[in-house]
């Protein structure tokens, strides 16, 4: 077995950054004194409905069908038939990311989990909130706005968790154990779900959906949310890397889809209605109707 190697982190995380940050909807709009505030196509009963389905789904497969759903044997083993390691060399180079040691992968585990869990929520939505407040958007709107973001999440996780049952990737920890260890672990139903990664899938579906959402609406100061937003959904694919947990072909499949995601569903739900709506903050009412040639124009941005 080959020593892991040490991957500069900064590096591909600024790669990343570079890749996706062209094609944001904050890169693509040109500046202005006063943003048009845009409604957004919007429906409470079907957005609520098809969300909490979604949810459902994706939340109770993790929490009560994953031992019957998962398999229990890799279908993707990175091995040939008499036990030689065919594991590809970028995801061999991408191994040990932020240390090898024990204590090392459970530090990143769980700061993949705090971070992907909880500090980028809140802060994505956080954040959502005072770009509409700072552009004098309606309250409604950041109802709408939250149900979007969440909408794109569950339906980006419920996706990342089809494809995780069906590859049966083995994940790089138990790639390397011994046949006769590999049933030993703490959670052997968790073994070989390692493609694709789903927090890295969230954490850029949530950042990418509320970034687009931001452009839809017309809100100002569209960049924080881009500029905070992509590297700490950058880290979290990081994190995930250094617990061991997913391959770097795992995390760049879930950043890609993640982002997919967030483009797709507030683009093709959740369009630009026909006017802009009032801005409240500086008391004008500006009127800007939306051609169909317009949107098609904002699609390409993307």
């Amino acid at each position: 077995m080959l020593p892991p190697v040490r991957l500069p982190y900064r590096a591909f995380a600024i790669a990343v950054l570079l890749s996706v940050v062209p094609f944001s909807p904050a890169a693509a709009q040109g500046g202005s004194d006063e943003p048009r505030l845009h409604e957004l196509r919007f429906d409470w009963t079907r957005d609520g409905v098809s969300t909490g389905v979604a949810g459902v789904l994706w939340i109770s497969s993790e929490a009560f069908f994953k031992d019957n759903l998962a398999p229990a044997q890799c279908r993707w083993c990175d091995r040939a038939p008499d036990g030689t390691d065919r594991l590809n060399r970028l995801d061999r180079w991408g191994r040990g990311i932020v240390g090898s040691t024990p204590s090392a992968r459970k530090r990143a585990h769980n700061w993949s989990n705090i971070v992907g869990f909880g500090a980028l929520p809140a802060g994505v939505l956080g954040i959502q909130y005072a770009m509409g407040h700072g552009s004098g958007a309606p309250t409604r709107y950041f109802a709408q706005d939250a149900t979007i973001i969440v909408q794109s999440a569950v339906f980006a996780s419920l996706a990342n968790q089809t494809v995780k049952f069906i590859a049966g990737r083995e994940r790089p920890f138990v790639h390397i154990l011994p046949e006769d260890q590999k049933g030993l672990t703490d959670h052997p139903s968790d073994n070989n779900l390692s493609f694709y990664s789903g927090h890295t899938n969230l954490a850029f579906s949530l950042v990418v959906s509320a970034g687009t959402v931001a452009a839809l609406r017309g809100y100002k100061h569209q960049a924080w949310l881009w500029a905070v937003g992509l590297p700490v959904a950058t880290s979290v694919g990081l994190l995930r890397m250094g617990a061991d947990k997913h391959y770097l072909t795992d995390v760049a499949t879930g950043a890609l889809l993640g982002s997919a995601v967030g483009v797709a569903v507030p683009l093709l739900l959740h369009g630009r209605k026909g006017e802009a709506t009032p801005n409240i903050q500086s008391g004008q009412i500006q009127m800007a109707p939306v051609a169909s040639a317009r949107m098609m124009g904002i699609s390409g941005t993307f």
